[in-house]
């Protein structure tokens, strides 16, 4: 039985065999018997590393902070995380840099700032219209049942297991990625994608 681990573009975290190719972290959100007891413990939402270090760790230890996968980096970003400082440190300082230089402010941002916005981000149901702006290479939208990729030339249907091939952007759809990561994706920062997105 696979464990509840595997988090969807919408953030919500699912049992399913499939592997991710990136990590991350909500806190503690499992209980002794290594099952989902709440969905986040913090605002603090980030996206690491699969390996790092070579470290090893039990998946859902108790008292440890329960480990979450993606499919890749686009898919961490739509479900309302950001890159780890710790050990991303460079792409969470690019991150940030974008993050003060898309509203006009100089320097970079702080972690529980972009952290305090994406959660309220995270915590309405609102999205905006998709057809209302041109959108980024790794930006996820959603047809209102299933998320897609935008990719050159289209947008893939995401799944646990990859991307489908390259269609048509739906006729009605909504943007699911964060609209202040939308923001830092349209300046250049390149979301690590699943191999399958092409």
């Amino acid at each position: 039985m696979p464990l509840q681990n595997r988090v969807d573009p919408f953030g919500a975290i699912r049992a399913t065999p499939e592997r991710g190719t990136v990590t991350g972290n909500r806190g503690v959100l499992h209980n002794s018997h290594r099952q989902l007891v709440r969905t986040h413990q913090s605002k603090r939402w980030i996206a690491c590393l699969l390996d790092y270090g070579g470290v090893r760790r039990r998946v859902m230890a108790p008292n440890r902070w329960t480990e979450l996968f993606f499919l890749d980096e686009a898919t961490a970003l739509a479900a309302g995380h950001r890159p780890c400082f710790f050990c991303r440190h460079d792409d969470a300082l690019r991150f940030a840099t974008l993050w003060n230089e898309t509203a006009g402010v100089a320097g970079r941002a702080r972690a529980d700032d972009m952290d305090r916005e994406l959660h309220l981000d995270r915590m309405t149901d609102d999205r905006a219209d998709a057809g209302a702006r041109a959108l980024p290479v790794g930006a996820m939208i959603t047809d209102g049942s299933d998320a897609f990729i935008v990719v050159g030339g289209g947008v893939c249907r995401w799944s646990f297991s990859g991307y489908g091939p390259v269609i048509g952007r739906p006729d009605t759809a909504w943007i699911l990625t964060p609209l202040r990561t939308l923001d830092i994706l349209d300046a250049g920062y390149a979301a690590g994608l699943h191999p399958s997105a092409r």
